[in-house]
């Protein structure tokens, strides 16, 4: 048996999810925008 695709790791996550990854890119910062407009608690990962 194939071993499974998610094998997570807190720090890839945080660095291609996270805050500074979004605000790094103009499409980042649209994602961001577009959840502040939706009223997201959360805009990127805690």
């Amino acid at each position: 048996m194939p071993k499974r695709t998610w094998q997570p790791k807190k720090l890839r996550r945080k660095r291609k999810h996270g805050f500074l990854a979004r605000i790094a890119t103009r499409g980042g910062r649209g994602v961001l925008k577009l959840r502040r407009l939706k009223g997201r608690w959360k805009i990127a990962l805690a």
